[in-house]
């Protein structure tokens, strides 16, 4: 490539790197009023919006904690298992013991 077909593509993406950061940036002018600006006052959407986040929080840590509950009932069933099979062996090499 040479330099003047180089300094083309470039004054070729200028305006497109300028078009992307424009639309990439963060403006205020694109952000609604409970986003930005009147959260301090409480209003009922604000209000709303936040119980159904907390709504939303509460079923996902209930159905969570009701995994984390299936899965320790399924081990302390197989501890209890394990104690049983190990027992019965146990009880089963004493009675077949001379003595």
């Amino acid at each position: 490539m040479t330099a003047k077909s180089r300094r083309h593509l470039r004054m070729r993406a200028l305006p497109l790197m300028a078009l992307a950061a424009w639309w990439l940036s963060a403006a205020p002018a694109f952000a609604c009023s409970v986003c930005y600006g009147s959260a301090a006052i409480p209003s009922p959407l604000i209000t709303s919006a936040r119980l159904g986040v907390f709504l939303l929080l509460a079923i996902t840590v209930a159905v969570l904690s009701g995994f984390a509950r299936f899965f320790l009932i399924l081990s302390r069933r197989a501890r209890q298992a394990e104690a049983d099979t190990i027992a019965a062996e146990w009880a089963q090499l004493q009675r077949s013991s001379p003595l």
